[in-house]
């Protein structure tokens, strides 16, 4: 008899675009230069934006052609492509891919670890989770947040659950261009126009900023709610605010900025606002999430409660008034989020959860 080698099935919604995609590579080489052999299976194709980048990465993706509510196709999809390619475990990420990867994984016998990176869970979710959790052998959460949620809310005792935070910080990632004298202020943001996002936070809070420092605000992001925010936008008149949509290369969107902004009512680790602080760029944003612990109040940035507009628009206004110190607050949130997200840390714990799976064991083959 020999064994097989380590071969992780990552097992993902979909192959969209954005925040929670894009560090997608760099989980998946901690675990190729760990020794083990991986491959992403979505369950749907969605924008298919964050392919490429898999790919680039010379990882093997499957994709099926099919969508997000036919539950049963996809599982019979996923149970199938997963007996041709023989996986020893799974790795699965989000409620749909985790629920669907557990059936696959107790009926295959094959051991499953669990991401979860949502703050928010729709109420049946979290109840089919929670009645599931036990067919996860590990549970990860991305975040210091995400992970006190996951043992609170699905009751996931402390000897299976691990935190990796899903953020890997750049020592070498490109810098944003410093205010030049009698440049307007940028205000940027990264992420889809969905409620959950804020962004009808954020249009509220502009009309109400006082600040004689001049300045722009352009959001990068497609979604639902576009035509609802633009329409309100109107309304209110304001002429500072422009919609860029979808951006292919978001650390060349930073670049151009001078303060970030993050207006959200829900978020796990948020990897753009720290992509941002990466860029060197100050940080407003809600206190949701691992904001609060990112962000040092005055120093980094400012965090405001979510959902409240006058708040946001004081936060904004105090950061307006102070143009010449933007530069100095945005290399010192660079230096936190180096130290705090760095590469060697963000290896070791990969590395660390892969030492665990390999000790669940490797399913036998005869040869």
């Amino acid at each position: 008899m020999t064994l097989q080698p380590m071969r992780i099935a990552y097992v993902i919604n979909s192959v969209e675009g954005g925040g929670a995609a894009s560090p997608v590579p760099a989980v998946l080489g901690v675990l190729r230069d760990g020794g083990a052999q991986v491959a992403v299976f979505a369950l749907t194709a969605r924008d298919r934006r964050g392919e490429a980048a898999m790919r680039a990465a010379e990882f093997e993706v499957h994709v099926r052609d099919g969508g997000e509510t036919d539950h049963v196709a996809a599982l019979r999809w996923l149970d199938a492509t997963l007996k041709d390619w023989e996986p020893t475990h799974l790795w699965t990420s989000l409620t749909r891919a985790t629920l669907l990867g557990q059936i696959v994984g107790l009926r295959r016998g094959w051991p499953v670890v669990s991401w979860q990176h949502a703050a928010f869970l729709k109420p049946a979710n979290q109840v089919l989770l929670r009645a599931m959790q036990r067919l996860s052998r590990l549970w990860v959460g991305d975040s210091t947040a995400v992970t006190r949620l996951t043992a609170e809310r699905l009751h996931v005792l402390p000897e299976r659950l691990v935190q990796w935070s899903i953020f890997r910080a750049d020592p070498d990632a490109r810098q944003a261009t410093p205010l030049r004298e009698g440049q307007p202020v940028r205000i940027g943001s990264l992420g889809r126009l969905h409620r959950v996002k804020g962004y009808d936070v954020l249009i509220e809070a502009l009309a109400r900023i006082e600040t004689s420092t001049p300045y722009e605000v352009v959001i990068a992001g497609d979604g639902s709610e576009r035509d609802t925010l633009v329409a309100r936008a109107r309304t209110l008149g304001l002429e500072t605010l422009r919609f860029a949509g979808y951006v292919a290369d978001p650390a060349a969107f930073l670049t151009d900025c001078h303060v970030y902004v993050q207006p959200s009512r829900s978020e796990g680790l948020c990897v753009a606002a720290h992509e941002a602080m990466q860029a060197g760029l100050p940080v407003v944003a809600s206190a949701v999430g691992e904001l609060p612990s990112s962000i040092v109040e005055g120093e980094t940035g400012f965090t405001v409660p979510p959902g409240d507009p006058a708040a946001l628009a004081a936060a904004l206004s105090i950061i307006l008034a102070n143009p010449a110190k933007l530069s100095a607050m945005g290399q010192a949130g660079r230096a936190r989020v180096l130290a705090n997200f760095g590469p060697e840390r963000f290896a070791a714990t990969g590395l660390t959860i892969l030492d665990r799976m390999r000790a669940f064991g490797l399913p036998g083959r005869t040869s």
